[in-house]
């Protein structure tokens, strides 16, 4: 940090993360190396970039969600991973919306990691969506049944999923790992 003394003190200490340098009459510069010399810039991966919308309470907001989150993962290359991702998506967008009282919101958060995407999907209802630690394979859905396959295929084909409390009710989330 640069010394917290006034930069026109002529008495201020030169600090070598400092853009300026106070001189007192009479002298002479100090010989400094580049700046890249000096503190080499580490390579750091650049921080995540986050994309957030909120989402109709209606089927309408399955596809512009899809479409979000295949436009956010181009970013980072990751087309790979943008079928699945889309194909989660929909299932955590179709649940809020099934399973939310209508006009409530509906808020997807992408956000692009070094590492994958985090995806989470904030809806209205505090109530948990259902089990989503429970290890893959340990059960067999019902051929009959029209619903209740969502968590299961968000369980097998993430990394990692869960939910948590928000100030507003539930965000439901899962990660997928980048595929370079």
């Amino acid at each position: 940090m640069c010394p917290t003394s006034h930069p026109l003190q002529t008495d201020a200490p030169i600090s070598s993360e400092c853009a300026f340098v106070s001189l007192k009459s009479g002298q002479r510069p100090p010989h400094r190396r580049p700046h890249s010399e000096r503190n080499p810039v580490p390579s750091t991966p650049p921080p995540p970039a986050t994309w957030r919308i909120d989402l109709p309470h209606s089927t309408a907001a399955v596809p512009v969600a899809r479409a979000l989150v295949r436009t956010a993962l181009a970013e980072i290359a990751a087309a790979d991973a943008c079928d699945t991702a889309e194909l989660l998506t929909a299932e955590l967008v179709a649940n809020a919306v099934e399973h939310t009282p209508p006009g409530s919101g509906i808020e997807l958060v992408i956000e692009l990691l070094p590492t994958g995407c985090h995806v989470e999907v904030h809806d209205a209802d505090p109530s948990p969506p259902g089990d989503l630690t429970r290890p893959t394979g340990t059960e067999q859905p019902d051929p009959w049944q029209e619903h209740g396959r969502g968590l299961l295929l968000i369980r097998a084909l993430s990394q990692e999923c869960g939910h948590r409390p928000t100030e507003s009710g539930k965000a439901v989330w899962f990660r997928l790992p980048a595929r370079h």
